[in-house]
């Protein structure tokens, strides 16, 4: 699905973009994500798993683009691709009032507001789709997502023991959050 793009100033004084991509930046988006997944431990994918060619993430975005049900955003700052976030609707009649996000920022660029701008955009978008119930999952340890998330007005409901296994065998907790829109 599209929206129209809007213009966010970051903590700095510096201009932000958030609006949809366009096929052409497939190529930007897939290093974007391979740089993520090196700087956090806190996405479901290590580095290695990313594996996703220039030609599928162009489908990816152009079925994103077309869905009814998706709205990808990117933030685009001084013309560099450093974040993006995504919404999920639900299609069927018992589940259509839920929506699920994701969230990924380089970590050069957090804690400006891009995250904060994100939400709230993804927020109003699912105002107008009708959604009362936001979700997501994070996983344990991750502070500044679990801060982020709370400060939007998400709270935990539940977690999985033992879902994600780090590659020294650690294992830690999935916790799920949602958080009640009031039209």
């Amino acid at each position: 699905m599209y929206i129209q793009p809007s213009t966010i100033v970051l903590k700095g004084g510096r201009q932000a973009l958030l609006r949809c991509p366009s096929v052409k930046e497939a190529s930007a988006l897939v290093d974007l994500l391979r740089t993520v997944y090196q700087e956090t431990d806190y996405l479901m994918r290590y580095p290695e798993e990313m594996n996703i060619t220039v030609e599928q993430e162009e489908v990816w975005i152009e079925n994103n683009l077309s869905s009814p049900y998706t709205i990808m955003l990117i933030c685009e700052v001084e013309g560099k691709i450093v974040g993006t976030c995504q919404i999920d609707f639900n299609a069927r009649l018992k589940t259509k009032h839920r929506a699920s996000l994701a969230i990924s920022i380089m970590q050069a660029f957090w804690g400006l507001g891009i995250g904060t701008a994100m939400f709230q955009k993804m927020e109003e978008e699912a105002r107008k789709y009708g959604v009362s119930q936001l979700e997501l999952e994070y996983i344990e340890g991750n502070q500044r997502g679990l801060a982020l998330y709370q400060k939007m007005g998400f709270e935990v409901v539940s977690y999985k023991p033992d879902a994600i296994c780090l590659k020294d065998g650690t294992l830690l907790k999935e916790y799920f959050m949602i958080k009640k829109l009031r039209s």
